[in-house]
């Protein structure tokens, strides 16, 4: 088997194991890991051949893409707090507990290639706490908190972790310098960012044809992190930065094709990366076994206390952080979503996994220093950090579904159903206003007006039946059986000339061109 094949195999097995995990009642991305670690012991499975400083740029940009696709700024803003505590301040926390205990019980290892080590396992993974957060029906606030968490961690971690490794390599360090950088690597990244989301708002409107805009946003990500580093920026804030912009303010409410197909396309490529991403971290599992030959009870020790050190770090900060965020919260009116009970604190406490920009950082760590020796204790780094990944990705992914049941953590439908009505409600009556516009310009005929405004409050029975008295649900139940069955003759009428426009495709003479743009008309037709 070669590299191809390999490739080719866990693409398979990212499609495979979104099915899969649906019917076990598991995270797809913990399949995924587990695969590559069987992958991983199979003598004709090659090794990964992917240089390290290439995970990063390589699988980073799309998966945060795909992540802040479903969120928006204004989430963010309205999270401030609970989200720095997790994303900046736990890190930080995490990272000083794990690099004093490593420095004492790894011997010989210098506090800044610990302080690289604290830094590499400190942040969760973003696609792992919104894969198994999204499968388990999570209560909103918790999905809002932990995609916060997961978006914003990599870039403290990130930049402590390039601080960590140039301290080591060049054998000097200054607090000062190390806190400059830091902001002006932010800086930088904020910068590009909203840089390159104006400009790529503008290019789109410039392209109009949705197969174009939806191309250009393929390459948003990968162009707004690679500026960024070469400026000396954190890529992964200027992806982040890039994407909330355009989220905001790229948005065409009419645009409906570019939407639904943009979402399709961005939905396969999360689905195929994420699945990748995970499949390579058990596939370098390897690297770890063969570090620890001839030593396994002594650095499964190491790891053992690292793994134990970064949860229990986790669990001491957020039972006082989450008790403290409810009093303030509770004094004040603030609009941020909180975890509303020691259950849910627990639930994030033990979503905490560690996954793909761990093993990057890890598999990333230079293999000698300036001055040519080799970089100190890299491979028992290696080792720690891959411990770490596993205990916690495989560990928590498996057994998180039966600690949410067991706690009786579940998303409050009650609210997300009264939002629901509002926006149907919304809805409707925007639908009104503009009929009543009309109106005052154009001379409609009773009947039509009438029939108007009964489709304009379908709009919002539609999406909200509940919105409606009893009497006018029952019309709309009607009327909805009505229009179903409709649609379903209308559906087959349009399948018997889709059929026809694609036998044509095979016929002498066809020009295959024009059969395709018919075709692509009937599709469009379909959809309406």
């Amino acid at each position: 088997m070669d590299q191809l094949a390999l490739l080719f195999m866990l693409l398979l097995g990212a499609v495979v194991s979104v099915p899969v995990g649906d019917r076990l009642g598991l995270p797809a991305p913990v399949l995924m890991t587990l695969l590559g670690i069987v992958l991983a012991m199979l003598a004709f499975v090659p090794d990964v051949d992917i240089p390290p400083e290439l995970i990063l740029p390589l699988l980073l940009p799309p998966l945060l893409y795909a992540s802040v696709r479903r969120t928006s700024w204004r989430q963010f803003a309205a999270n401030k707090r609970p989200i720095f505590l997790l994303a900046v301040a736990l890190v930080f926390v995490t990272t000083a507990a794990v690099a004093v205990v490593a420095n004492a019980i790894v011997p010989g290892l210098p506090i800044a290639a610990a302080v690289a080590l604290g830094a590499l396992v400190a942040p969760p993974d973003p696609v792992a706490a919104t894969a198994v957060a999204g499968q388990l029906g999570l209560p909103r606030r918790l999905v809002s908190i932990l995609e916060g968490e997961g978006l914003f961690n990599d870039v403290t971690a990130i930049v402590l972790y390039h601080i960590a490794i140039a301290a080591v390599v060049s054998g000097t360090f200054s607090p000062w310098q190390a806190g400059l950088d830091f902001v002006l690597s932010a800086v930088v990244a904020v910068a590009v960012g909203l840089a390159l989301g104006w400009a790529a708002n503008k290019l789109m409107g410039l392209l109009g044809d949705a197969t174009l805009q939806i191309g250009l946003t393929l390459l948003v990500p990968y162009a707004s992190y690679v500026l960024a580093e070469e400026l000396h920026g954190s890529g992964v804030l200027a992806v982040l930065t890039t994407a909330l912009f355009l989220a905001e303010y790229a948005t065409d409410a009419d645009d409906v094709l570019t939407r639904l197909a943009g979402a399709t396309v961005w939905d396969v490529v999360d689905t195929l990366v994420t699945g990748v991403a995970f499949g390579l971290i058990g596939l370098e599992l390897h690297h770890a076994i063969r570090t620890a030959s001839g030593r396994w009870g002594e650095m499964l020790g190491w790891a053992a206390a690292v793994v134990a050190v970064v949860v229990l770090v986790r669990l001491v900060y957020l039972l006082p952080a989450s008790l403290l965020t409810r009093r303030l919260h509770a004094k004040r009116d603030y609009d941020e979503e909180i975890p509303a009970s020691w259950r849910e604190t627990v639930v994030m406490w033990w979503s905490g996994m560690r996954g793909v920009a761990s093993v990057a950082l890890a598999l990333a760590i230079p293999l000698k220093t300036e001055d040519g020796s080799p970089f100190p204790d890299r491979d028992e780094i290696v080792f720690i950090a891959f411990g770490v990944i596993m205990a916690t990705l495989v560990l928590q992914g498996l057994t998180l579904p039966w600690l949410v049941r067991k706690l009786g953590v579940r998303a409050d439908t009650d609210v997300e159903k009264a939002f629901e009505k509002e926006l149907a409600i919304r809805a409707a009556k925007a639908a009104k206003r503009r009929l009543r516009e009309i109106e005052e310009v154009e001379e409609l005929p009773e009947e039509v007006s009438e029939q108007l405004l009964r489709r304009a409050f379908d709009i919002g029975v539609r999406i909200s039946p509940d919105m409606g008295d009893e009497e006018r649900r029952e019309a709309h139940e009607k009327r909805a059986r009505r229009i179903k069955r409709m649609r379903r003759i209308q559906g087959e009428m349009m399948s018997a000339a889709r059929h026809e426009v694609l036998a044509a495709r095979s016929e002498p003479g066809a020009d295959p061109e024009i059969v395709d743009r018919v075709l692509r008309h009937l599709d469009v037709r379909s959809l309406k």
